[in-house]
Formats: structure tokens, sequence, C-alpha cells
């Protein structure tokens, strides 16, 4: 077994025989230099900080649910909307207040990162799990596109000259919020914490003053009647009243009313994905913030919908001038407060852009809690350049870019695709939790229970009516999509699963016994002769076969005999078969024969492929993938395998060159260990590595670029890799298969004799000593 540390991560300028590539250079240049993984830390939050840094997503949601509920209500109601959204919010504020106890019992029983989806999928098992998994991913996606529309609209409210650009100031937020996490931008800082305090503290301070000035007699409504329309947009329709109107039709816009409004609850949960992140002990710190959070919330969309109510505050068919923007013009007024006006709409946006921002941090984590279940591509729990995700990054990105551009960089829209992911995951959280405390039955479980089901009841049931009265507006979209994504993330875990039974059957954790093969056939099936086909015939040397032959299938007899010629001009001393292929059907001739090569059950059969290599865009179109389609059909038949050889004629010829062109000019070509990124230099008082005498004693540092567990006769060895700037040296630890803290990427200290084989130093049994 050996763990292998990458090695192509440099610094500074890479050796000339080994270019980057294109792609990383644009990579390198755009996200910066790469990260190596001792740069990844766990920062442990205090209260005060994790309130600002994981509530952005839920605080936020104030901004644009009285809105909301308002755009519902005006077109029926008329002015009597401003006084239903006071019991309207009160509906909202009760079911706030469930889901806020509910998930206080989650965070104090999972103190891992997951939330819902580690609820649902430790109470209910991994595959009704993947429904939470679903509705969180939804969630995520559509969480980006309401924020930053939002917030665009926050900007538009204070320039109106930006609106017709509401689209493309949307878009180009959400690449930026990419590239910026791509990049690797911590949350856990205090620049993602102000936000929240600003925009809570400035819209509580408009709230109080508003509500002083109500008092006092100097804060009157405004009469929506005499709005005009905007060069851009007008208020939305004012009705009548409901006098003569069905009550069905009244009962149907106030069910509309609260799901639009229900999009005050998002990002409460939020809390529960990041426990983990807390200082301990977790649980009950994470409770006091997600109650810290419930009470600015509440407090907040209570004051809203307040000054809604007083103002007569009136949503516009654009999205902006926003609800909460007229409250500050008319609270502050003008003069002095028209300041606070554009302070109002700078917290506004900063606040709803970094909760969009938040999803870029949460969508990552969860696909990879869920790939490492099995359930997702494994790829999704590779962090990428800069120590992230980013697969995941770029997966929330384009599905994000595509919701606001098809749909609009409007919250009204945008608003029917939000809710049912949100409540789904906030009911599977509240029965999970029902669930556990029905089957532990601790101290107090069955008030417990009654909160956990209560929630997962009144959520199931808000999921529901939003899918009808929304169905129209884009939520059946959601509706198709939800179960095609939880079908085929079970399908790809089936996948999986099936790939795991096999591999137990056929050896388990002990490799299985290699077969005993007496006759091994290599064919090496050649189009032309030129390097790549050398390179290919020296690979299949070195496999030691019974019998090596080249294999040619003729197409154009001209072009096989040419062939022929030069082959026999080479004299590589390995036949060459020319086999007819008059359909020209490669690879089912290759198949043909092969099956004719293995008819003996004693005979192993080995296709080697040679294959030209090309820049990704050039090779899809110089490269046919034929290699690809005999090697995909000969691996299928028994007892054969296809090996392709990729061979780069272009670099070799250039290496070539360049190592000509130095030895011409009688330059040393740099020799030595080609450093690796972030290898520390050597201290003061420590040999060097690439100093040490032959049989002396002596004290190294250096990074462990790899460990590797070598079995000897009745026992193992542990060999550690050792480098630094000046070269690399191999510690021996006989009857060792594990030392704690040895592992790549770690720093260590050896002392110890020093001895020289033909790999290079050793030492044998070394004192060592793990550093910082």
């Amino acid at each position: 077994m050996a763990l292998r540390k990458a090695t192509t991560l440099f610094s500074g300028t890479p050796p000339s025989d080994l270019p980057e590539s294109f792609g990383y250079s644009v990579k390198r240049r755009l996200l910066g230099p790469p990260m190596v993984n001792e740069e990844l830390r766990h920062q442990r939050l205090s209260n005060f900080l994790a309130l600002g840094v994981l509530s952005p997503d839920g605080i936020s949601s104030s901004a644009y649910g009285t809105e909301e509920m308002l755009i519902e209500l005006l077109p029926l109601f008329g002015l009597a909307a401003f006084a239903v959204i006071l019991p309207m919010t009160g509906v909202i504020l009760f079911v706030m207040t469930l889901v806020v106890l509910s998930y206080r019992e989650v965070v104090t029983v999972y103190t891992r990162a997951g939330g819902s989806y580690v609820v649902a999928r430790e109470n209910f098992g991994p595959r009704i799990a993947q429904v939470a998994a679903v509705a969180l991913l939804i969630d995520y996606v559509v969480t980006v596109a309401v924020q930053v529309a939002g917030g665009t609209a926050a900007v538009v409210s204070a320039i109106p000259a930006l609106g017709t650009y509401t689209q493309e100031i949307s878009v180009g937020v959400v690449l930026i919020m990419c590239l910026g996490n791509l990049r690797g931008i911590r949350e856990a800082g205090k620049a993602f914490a102000l936000p929240t305090y600003l925009f809570s503290g400035v819209v509580i301070l408009m709230i109080a003053l508003g509500l002083i000035r109500e008092a006092t007699g100097n804060l009157h409504p405004q009469d929506v009647h005499t709005i005009p329309c905007t060069a851009t947009s007008c208020p939305v329709t004012i009705g009548s009243g409901t006098a003569g109107v069905a009550l069905f039709a009244v009962i149907f816009t106030l069910l509309r009313s609260f799901a639009n409004g229900g999009s005050s609850l998002t990002g409460i949960e939020a809390v529960s994905n990041a426990v983990s992140a807390f200082r301990p002990p977790e649980g009950i710190n994470a409770r006091r913030v997600l109650v810290a959070e419930g009470i600015i919330l509440g407090t907040l969309v209570a004051g809203i919908s307040w000054l809604a109510h007083v103002t007569h505050a009136i949503p516009y068919q654009s999205g902006y001038p926003t609800v909460i923007s007229q409250e500050a013009r008319l609270v502050f007024g003008n003069g002095v407060g028209h300041i606070m006006f554009y302070v109002v709409q700078a917290a506004t946006a900063l606040i709803l852009y970094t909760g969009g921002n938040t999803s870029f941090n949460g969508f990552p984590f969860l696909t990879s809690f869920v790939a490492e279940d099995s359930f997702l591509p494994r790829w999704m729990t590779k962090r990428g350049h800069r120590l992230v995700f980013s697969n995941g990054i770029i997966a929330l990105t384009i599905p994000a870019l595509a919701l606001l551009i098809f749909v609009g960089s409007n919250v009204n829209r945008l608003v029917p695709f939000y809710a049912i992911g949100v409540f789904t995951a906030f009911s599977m959280a509240g029965f999970g939790m029902a669930k556990y405390h029905h089957r532990l039955k601790e101290p107090g479980w069955r008030h417990k229970l009654v909160i956990n089901f209560s929630a997962g009841v009144l959520t199931s049931i808000v999921v529901v009516v939003f899918a009808v009265v929304k169905f129209t507006e884009g939520a059946w979209l959601i509706l198709i999509i939800f179960p095609l994504l939880v079908f085929g993330l079970i399908r790809l875990n089936r996948r999986y699963r099936m790939e795991a039974e096999v591999l137990e059957h056929i050896g388990g954790r002990k490799p299985p016994d290699p077969p005993n093969y007496t006759y091994r056939t290599v064919l090496v099936f050649v189009d032309e002769f030129n390097l790549a086909t050398i390179a290919a015939l020296r690979y299949a040397r070195g496999l030691r076969p019974t019998s090596l032959r080249a294999v040619h299938f003729v197409i154009d007899q001209e072009h096989a005999n040419e062939l022929r010629d030069a082959w026999l001009r080479a004299e590589r001393g390995i036949p060459l078969d020319l086999v007819d292929c008059p359909d020209r059907r490669l690879p089912r001739a290759a198949a043909e024969l092969v099956t004719r090569e293995t008819s003996d059950p004693g005979t192993q059969v080995t296709v080697v492929l040679p294959r030209r290599s090309y820049p990704p865009l050039l090779g899809r179109l110089l490269h046919d993938q034929t290699a690809d389609k005999i090697a995909r059909v000969v691996s299928r038949l028994p007892r054969s395998v296809a090996t392709i050889i990729p061979f780069d004629v272009e670099a070799r010829l250039d290496v070539l060159h360049e190592r000509q062109a130095r030895q011409a000019a009688k330059t040393p070509v740099p020799g030595g260990k080609i450093p690796v990124h972030g290898q520390p230099a050597v201290r003061p008082g420590v040999t060097p590595i690439g100093s040490v005498a032959r049989n002396g004693r002596a004290t190294v540092e250096g990074r462990v670029h790899s460990v590797e567990i070598r079995p000897v006769e009745h026992s193992c060895v542990l060999a550690c890799q050792v480098a630094d700037a000046t070269g690399e040296l191999t510690a021996l630890f006989y009857g060792r298969t594990q030392i704690p803290g040895v592992q790549p990427g770690a720093m260590i200290q050896l002392r110890g004799r020093v001895g020289i084989k033909d790999a290079g130093a050793v030492m044998v049994n070394p004192a060592y000593e793990l550093l910082q």
C-alpha cells in the first residue's frame, strides 16, 4: 500500500521538460497559486461571529418577505391588504417559531455539519435521505438566484438609472461569487459578519423611528392611487376589495400570500449545516445562535410588515423600488434622512449578496457529504486548486445562472421555485427528530417529539399548499425535477453498490490471487510506423509476453504495403501481421482476432494501442477515438485486456531538441529533485538532505512526501520518503505499519545514522519528531 502526495505543484517556474499546460496557466492566473493541504484550517467560531457569518441567508429574507405577501394580496383585497398583512405575518411568525424550536433539537443532537440531510440519513436511512439532499440542493441553487436578484433590486432602488441592467448586474455578481469562491475566500471572517449586523441595526433603527413617528402622528400613509408609473415599471394592480368575490378566491389568494411569505423562513437551516464550526460545546452554542437568529428575523419581519401597514408601501411589477426602500424613504424623510435611505439600501444589498454567497459554501459541502455516501459522483469529494470543492462550486453556478437568465432577475418570479425545497428539508428534519425522540425516549422526549412532529406536519402542509397555488408559476418544474433527481441519486448509488458487491465477491479486502496463464500474448495494433508505435512496442516488450506480434488491419492495400516496407527497413525484430478488414469495422475485427487468440482457456491476451496525443480542443478534431472504441470492445472479452499508450510526439521532439541544444552549448541540465510547492528551506543546525554523509549521523528536516508499507519476511517495514529543498531521504521503520501523525504533507525531523543505497540516502529506525 502506498500513499502518494501530488508532485505537480511547483514553486516558481517548472523545469522546461515538464511544461505547464495552457489550461493550468490560465487557472493559475485566475485563481492564484495552488494551496497545499496543510493550509486547510478549520476555524472555530464564537457565537457573535457565528451569528454574523451563518445568518445572512435567513435574516436577509426579511427584506422581501412582506413585499411578496403584498404582491398577492393587493390585486384582490385592495387597500384592505395593508390590514390583512398583519395577521398573515402572524401566521408566518408562528411557523417560523415552530421551525426554530424544531431545529434547536437538531443542532443539540447532531453536532456534525449536514443539517436535515444527516438527520434524515441517521433516522430513515440513506435512500430516503436523498429526498432531503435534493431539497437542499434545489434550495441552495434557488437561494443564489433569489438573494442576488433581491440584492440587485436594492441597488437599483437606490440608483434607478441601473434598472434596465438588473439581469446583467445579477449575472455578473454570480460570476464574481463563483470566481471568488474558486479562489478560496473564507466565510468565517469578520467581513462576512458585518452585513448581518449592519442590516439588522439600520432596519431596527428604521422600525423604531417609524413607530415613534407613528405614535407622534408624523408618519402618514402614501396615496397609492396617485403613484405614477415610471419609465421602467408600474405598481402592482390594486383591487377594489372583496365585495362580491367568491369565498374560494379569497381563500386561494390568502394561501398564495402565505406561500410567498414563506420565503421569509429560508436560511434558518444554515446554522444546522455548520454546527461543527462552533466552539465547544457545539450543540449549546449553535442552539443559542439559532434562537438569536430567529428573534432577529422575527423582529425584522414583524417590523417591516407593520411599517408597510402604516405607510402603504406598494410593490412594483419590476421588483423595484422595493417595499423596504419605500419605507426607508418615508420614515427617514429628506435632508439628512436621505443619507439613511442610501445606508439602508447599501446594507440590504450587502446582506442579500452575502446570503447568496453562503450557498457557495453550503452546496459544495453538501454534495461532498452525499458523494461520500455514494449517491453523487465521487469527484464531488475532491478539493481543487485552492482547497475548495471546485466541482461543487461550478455545479452550483451553472443552474443558478440559468435560472437568472431564463426566469429573470425578479424575486417574485423566482419565489415559485423556492419554498418547496426549503420546506421539504424542514419536514425531513422535523419527522427525523420525532423518530429519534420516539426511539431513544430520553428525558423530556414527549414534548420534544410533539414540537418536532408538529413542525414536520405543518411544513409538509406548506409544501402541498405551495405546490398547488404556485403550480402554474413554476412550481410544476420543481415537482418534475425533484423526483427525477431523487431517482437519479438512488440509481447512481445502486451502480456503486453493485461495483462494491462485485469487488467483495472477487476478493473483498484481500487482493485476489493473480490468474496463472500458461500462455500470454501481446498484440500491438499498428496503423502507421511512427514514434508513438515505437513507444508502444517498447512498452509491450516490457510485459515479457510469451508471444509478441504487431497487427495491422488492412483497409487500404497501398497504405498496408507502405507500412510493411517501413517495418522491414526498421528491423524491429517483431513480426507484423496484416489482417484483412473489408468492411472497415475495426472494433469488430479486433474483437474477432482476440476471440480466436483466447480460444485456448490457458491464454491471456493483452492488446496495446498506441495513440498520438493532442491538445484537448485540437485532439477532438484530429483524434477519431478509434483506440478507445477498440479498447472498449476488447475489455469486454474474457481473458483479455486493452492498454492505450498515449504519446505526445510534438512535446517529445521539443524536449529532445532542447536537450541537444544544451549538450551542444555544454550547459548542464538542471538536476536533483524537483522542488515541491511549499517545500521548506533548511534551517540552521540541520543538515541538508542533499549533503548527508555516508555512514554518518545527521539531523535532517523535511516534509513527508510519501508513505509506503513494504512487506518483508515475516514482517513489514514502513518506508517514509522525506524531502527538503536539497534532496530526498528514505526513513525505514521496521515492524511498523503506521505512525500517528506521519502522513504525506507532515513536517518531520529525523535523527540517526545515514546509509546510502541505490535509491539514495536511507535512515533505519531513526528517532523522529513531528514539527508544526
